[in-house]
């Protein structure tokens, strides 16, 4: 008889495989922190935010939404945020760390 997984063992594994996808893709932007997650458990998905310096547009706030099942990252939009409220943010341990920080070599998108 098969295991029945807890809606919590369920989001942490979809977290696990978010986590593996995000960080061939975010690390270029290290540090990054996470704003918000919004798990979609009947939809096998993640909403997230993000906080990072991107090389051409500053401090960013982009939004993804995270496939669990098919395991495809989307990108679904990015908007400006100001130092201050970057600042703030800043005091939470981030979610990808950088032993130093190196976005003017990221590929900028």
């Amino acid at each position: 008889m098969a295991k029945v997984q807890s809606v919590e063992e369920k989001n942490q594994i979809m977290r696990e495989k978010r986590d593996a996808k995000v960080r061939e893709h975010l690390s270029q932007y290290a540090p990054v922190w996470m704003i918000k997650e919004t798990m979609l458990p009947g939809e096998d998905a993640i909403l997230f935010e993000v906080l990072f310096t991107h090389p051409l547009y500053g401090w960013t706030n982009r939004r993804y939404r995270f496939d669990s099942f098919n395991s495809v990252l989307y990108h679904e939009g990015q908007h400006p945020v100001d130092e201050t409220k970057a600042v703030e943010i800043m005091e939470k341990d981030p979610y990808i760390n950088a032993s130093s920080v190196n976005t003017v070599n990221s590929y900028g998108g």
